[in-house]
């Protein structure tokens, strides 16, 4: 009878316990759960001043190893959050490493803030500069910056909450428009010992897809002749200029027999003064792009072919120098998945009425419209996405893990280097992208942090498609970085 009871006490007991720990684990949120609510509300309460130092960064739009106040700005920002600052880094005054935490995993974040030349814009939907011939921010660096910034600020709380161990880094990454700021960094020694990096871009769409890009490299080629008067003693000059044409020509005879991929394009910086004087400087500044390194390689050298070609049947002197450098961007799926999944867990851009009807004006003053308005909200399918364009993150991919992921910053069917592209990015709806950029990013580097699988799968996969035999080395060369080619 005793013993009947003690176990009747005992099965009470048991099931009030398990009646209590039931009704705690129903109205608290699982462990994941918590943890992505908190680093999500850390970028909330502060996105205000987050839009803040954005719209800032666009006024300033500040060129390639020019951006001074920019970069000034995210290290004061990232300073006084408690990070560590190491500025002036790879013999960039604009360049810097902002860190919190010691040891492993080390989980580094991109941050750029580089401006484009002769695209001011004011945030309208009419072709308006705010300042006549000055630059604006066509890529969105200014929310680049800014949002890798907040994310890592929400990921240094989380580690403090969490009491997680590792190293948080955020690199300010300046030139990324034709300076190659960030392959001096990996030249540097900057992140030999990182194990993941995460990088984001302003687009017309939401996309953490994996994905590639060109390598390239540019150069300004530069012919000196004679000046003489161009009607009285034409005989005695031979014309810089002519140079230049003539290897523009060839180059462009090149076109017919070059791999489809191949992009080539030019402008000329300096051709002469006046008419009447026979030009004995002229400069031409080229980028030559392929997916490949190998295929481009191949392609420069016969581009330098035909400007030793044009200097030699011009009677002129060619000098050139290789301003950047950029290798393609190796794609690491381990780590894209991770991304992916954290920006189909926050979603894309939703616009308020006011922002729907600058979208619907934008969309007028393009040539075709690719994309309805409501795709600002999707998520892009995982696809693998070969890139047409070029990025100075390429090298830093084939040294460390490497993934990130593309924001709705623009509306939809707006290229990049464009005025819409400005515009777009000075208001609401550059900002709400910014918002998603870093709520994106900040998930993802928690779930680096978290799960050490994840790390060494990224590293095993980086090895294999490198291969055994890669050997990095600098596309542009152990030039010094090209502080004034901006200037």
């Amino acid at each position: 009878m005793e013993l009947t009871q003690n176990k009747e006490l005992e099965m009470k007991q048991r099931f009030s316990t398990a009646t209590v720990l039931m009704l705690v684990f129903a109205i608290l949120p699982t462990t994941g759960n918590a943890k992505k609510k908190d680093v999500l509300k850390s970028i909330e309460k502060r996105e205000e001043n987050y839009h803040e130092i954005a719209k800032q960064i666009w006024m300033w739009a500040e060129d390639g190893y020019q951006e001074y106040k920019s970069s000034e700005l995210l290290q004061n920002t990232l300073k006084s959050e408690g990070f560590s600052i190491e500025a002036g880094v790879a013999e960039i005054p604009t360049a810097f490493v902002a860190t919190y935490g010691s040891g492993k995993p080390v989980i580094g974040i991109l941050a750029e803030f580089d401006a484009l030349p002769g695209l001011s814009q004011e945030a309208a939907a009419v072709r308006k500069p705010r300042i006549e011939a000055a630059s604006g921010h066509a890529c969105g660096h200014h929310l680049f910056g800014t949002a890798s910034t907040a994310a890592a600020i929400a990921v240094k709380e989380w580690m403090q909450r969490s009491g997680t161990k590792g190293t948080l880094r955020l690199y300010g990454t300046p030139a990324e428009e034709g300076g190659s700021g960030k392959v001096y960094m990996v030249r540097a020694g900057l992140f030999d010992d990182a194990d993941a990096i995460l990088h984001w871009h302003a687009s017309d769409r939401n996309d953490g897809s994996p994905g590639t890009t060109l390598a390239n490299r540019s150069a300004k080629f530069r012919f000196t002749g004679y000046s003489s008067h161009a009607a009285g003693a034409p005989d005695r000059g031979r014309s810089a200029l002519d140079g230049i044409e003539a290897m523009n020509h060839m180059v462009n005879l090149m076109r017919e027999h070059v791999p489809e991929e191949t992009r080539i394009h030019y402008v000329i910086t300096r051709g002469g003064g006046a008419p009447n004087v026979v030009p004995d400087f002229a400069e031409a500044f080229y980028y030559v792009r392929h997916p490949r390194v190998d295929e481009l390689e191949d392609l420069w050298e016969r581009v330098v072919k035909a400007a030793e070609g044009a200097a030699l049947g011009t009677g002129t002197t060619l000098g050139f120098e290789i301003i950047h450098g950029n290798r393609p961007v190796l794609r690491n799926d381990k780590l894209q998945k991770v991304v992916y999944d954290n920006l189909k867990e926050v979603g894309g851009v939703k616009y308020n009425g006011q922002e729907r009807k600058f979208a619907e004006a934008i969309q007028k003053t393009f040539r075709n419209v690719t994309m309805p308005i409501e795709s600002a909200a999707e998520i892009q399918p995982w696809k693998f996405r070969p890139g047409s364009g070029s990025t100075d993150v390429g090298d830093i991919s084939w040294m460390v893990p490497t993934a990130g992921l593309n924001v709705a910053t623009w509306v939809p069917g707006t290229s990049a280097h464009t005025w819409q592209a400005v515009a777009a990015g000075g208001m609401g709806i550059g900002m709400k992208g910014l918002t998603i950029a870093a709520k994106t990013l900040a998930l993802s580097a928690v779930d680096y942090f978290q799960n050490p699988k994840v790390i060494r799968d990224a590293r095993s996969e980086l090895m294999e498609r490198r291969g055994a035999d890669f050997n990095y080395y600098a596309l542009l060369g152990d030039r010094d970085p090209p502080l004034d080619y901006r200037k």
